[in-house]
C-alpha cells in the first residue's frame, strides 16, 4: 500500500479484498491478532475499539434528541460552515447516492444529508443525527477515526469494526478551530464501495481545509491584549500570562484565578468564599481584601465584580487537559499534563478540581491498557505510589522490574498481593490509591 491512508490501491478488487478483510475481523474478534491485508490504521483503531469495549454486534446510541440537539448544533461552531459543506458535497452526496455527515470533536453526528434512499438504510443502524459514532462507542469508523487520529481517513467496508456497518464505506476528514488548531468535529462522505476510490479521500480533505479557512475568515483571532493564558498544573503557585507579561500569583490568588477562568458566569462572594475556605469562620472582609490585592496586580480591566467574574478569555491548561480528554485524545491530553493543579492547595473547590482530574486521566489510562501510556503515568512523582496504575501496568507488561515495584508498593501500603488487574477489574477501577500525589 503506497498510502497507507487510502482504503484500496488501483487495481485493487474490491470483492477480493472485502472477503479478505472479513476473514481478518473475524480472526481478530476471535483471537485479537490482526492478520494481513488489514491496513496498520485500520488495525490499530480495531485495537482502540476493542480496549474500549466495543462490541463487533454493537450498535450506536442516540444522545441528542429534538431540542437538545437543534440547540447544540446551533451553537456548534461548524453551524457557520454548514452551507459551505451543502455547496461543495450536497450534489455529490445526491447523485452518488451517498450522505453528508458533520460530527462534533466527541463523534456525535449533527447533520446527516443526502439521497433519502440512502438515508434510510443509515437510519437502521442508527446513523442519525444526535447519534455517537467516536471509536470509543461503536469502534472504528470514518468521523470518529478521524477525529480520534487527527487526520483523515477512509474506511472500507469490512475494515468497519461493528459488522452491521461493513456494507458501507465512507471518507472523513478533521476541521479544527484556525486559530487554536482545537479538532472541532470532522466532515465525512458516506455510502457504498465507490467511495474507497482515493479521489474520495482527497475530496473531503479539500472540503476540511475550506472549511477552516471560512472559519478563519469568519471569526479572526483574537487580540494578545483580550486573551490571558492560566498555568496551574504542577505547580503551588500559578502562572498567568496577561498583555505579554508573566505574573506569578501567590497560592491564594492562584486559586481564585482558577475558579473563576472555570466560572466564566462569575462567582458571587459568598460562592467564591465556600469555594475557597474550609474555615466558616472566614469573613467576607478577608476575601474583599484577596480580591482588592488581585486587582491591583493584574488591573482592573480583568477582574469584575457583582458577580466577581473574568472580563478577557482565559484558557488554562486544565481545559486543555479536559477538552483532549473528552475528545478522547488521551495521549494529548497527558502531554499537557505537568502535574497535579496547584498540589498544596486545600481550597475545597479546588482539591474537588484537582482529584476529578487526575481520576479522569488514571480511569482513561487504566481502561485504555497502553503500556508506554500507563509506565509514563507510573514513573512521573504523582503517579509512583499508584497502585491501581501499578497493577494496570502490571497486566499489560509483566516484566521483572514492574512486577518487583508492584509488589514492594502493595506491601508497603499494607495490601495483599495479588494478581495485577484483569482487563475488566481495570477498566472498573475507581477507587482512588491510598497514597496518590495531588
Amino acid at each position: 500500500m503506497t498510502d497507507p491512508w487510502v482504503a484500496l490501491e488501483p487495481g485493487t478488487d474490491p470483492a477480493e479484498r472485502v472477503r479478505a478483510l472479513r476473514r481478518a475481523h473475524e480472526t481478530f474478534t476471535r483471537a485479537g491478532t490482526v492478520p494481513r491485508p488489514v491496513r496498520s490504521v485500520v488495525a490499530e483503531s480495531w485495537r482502540r475499539s476493542a480496549r474500549a469495549g466495543v462490541g463487533p454486534d454493537g450498535t450506536a446510541s442516540v444522545e441528542l434528541t429534538d431540542g437538545d440537539l437543534g440547540a447544540y448544533r446551533a451553537e456548534h461552531p461548524l453551524a457557520r460552515v454548514m452551507p459551505l459543506f451543502r455547496e461543495l458535497m450536497g450534489t455529490f452526496a445526491a447523485d452518488g447516492e451517498h450522505l453528508l455527515a458533520v460530527c462534533d470533536a466527541h463523534g456525535r453526528l449533527l447533520w446527516v444529508e443526502g439521497h433519502p434512499a440512502t438515508r434510510r438504510l443509515a437510519d437502521r443502524m442508527n446513523f442519525v443525527p444526535g447519534a455517537r459514532w467516536s471509536e470509543a462507542a461503536v469502534g472504528t469508523n470514518a468521523p470518529g477515526t478521524a477525529v480520534a487520529v487527527g487526520r483523515p481517513v477512509q474506511v472500507f467496508a469490512a475494515e468497519h469494526f461493528i459488522r452491521r456497518v461493513q456494507p458501507w464505506t465512507c471518507a472523513a476528514a478533521p476541521v479544527h478551530d484556525p486559530h487554536t488548531g482545537r479538532v472541532l468535529g470532522a466532515v465525512d462522505i458516506t455510502g457504498g464501495d465507490g467511495l474507497a476510490h482515493p479521489h474520495s479521500l482527497g475530496f473531503v480533505r479539500a472540503v476540511a481545509r475550506a472549511a477552516e479557512s471560512q472559519l478563519a475568515l469568519l471569526a479572526p483571532p483574537r487580540r494578545a491584549e483580550d486573551t490571558a493564558v492560566l498555568n496551574g498544573l504542577g505547580r503551588d503557585e500559578a502562572e498567568l500570562r496577561l498583555n505579554g507579561h508573566r505574573i506569578r500569583l501567590s497560592r491564594r490568588h492562584s486559586e481564585i484565578l482558577v475558579l473563576l477562568a472555570r466560572h466564566p458566569e462569575g462567582l458571587t462572594g459568598d460562592e467564591l468564599l465556600c469555594a475557597l475556605y474550609e474555615d466558616e469562620s472566614v469573613t467576607p472582609v478577608t476575601l474583599r481584601a484577596e480580591l482588592a490585592r488581585l486587582r491591583r496586580l493584574v488591573g482592573p480591566g480583568l477582574l469584575a465584580s457583582r458577580p466577581y467574574r473574568l472580563t478577557a478569555a482565559v484558557e488554562s491548561d486544565t481545559t486543555v487537559v479536559e477538552r483532549r480528554l473528552r475528545a478522547g485524545a488521551l495521549t494529548s491530553a497527558l502531554a499537557a499534563y505537568t502535574g497535579p493543579l496547584l498540589p498544596g492547595s486545600q481550597a475545597p473547590a479546588v482539591v474537588r478540581l484537582r482529584t476529578r482530574l487526575a481520576d479522569g486521566l488514571r480511569t482513561a489510562l487504566i481502561a485504555h491498557r497502553d503500556p508506554d501510556l500507563l509506565a509514563d503515568w507510573a514513573h512521573a512523582p504523582w503517579g509512583e505510589d499508584d497502585v491501581e496504575v501499578w497493577r494496570a501496568l502490571a497486566a499489560v507488561r509483566p516484566s521483572a522490574p514492574v512486577r518487583a515495584r508492584l509488589a514492594a508498593l502493595e506491601a508497603e501500603l499494607g495490601l495483599p498481593a495479588g494478581p495485577a488487574l484483569s482487563p475488566i477489574r481495570a477498566h472498573r477501577a475507581s477507587v482512588p490509591p491510598t497514597r496518590r500525589a495531588t
